[in-house]
């Protein structure tokens, strides 16, 4: 299984699942991460936490643990 904080810097990936519960997997659908979507991983912070990428023609910041929760291909 690959997930989302895996992908290098300058890499693209399709989102296959969300993995997580309630509250947490609630909020990542929120911000528009579902499955089916591309997304393309623009930045990451110095210290790895958190990642920026690009989403249905926004950036978004996700925490280093969220990302793991979001498996793509």
């Amino acid at each position: 299984m690959k997930t989302l904080n895996k992908v290098r810097v300058g890499g693209s990936a399709t989102i296959v699942k969300l993995h997580g519960e309630g509250a947490v997997r609630r909020r990542i659908m929120d911000m528009g991460v579902t499955k089916g979507a591309n997304v393309y991983v623009r930045k990451v912070a110095p210290l790895g936490d958190p990642i920026e990428i690009t989403v249905r023609g926004y950036e978004l910041s996700v925490r280093k643990s969220d990302a793991a929760m979001i498996e793509i291909q």
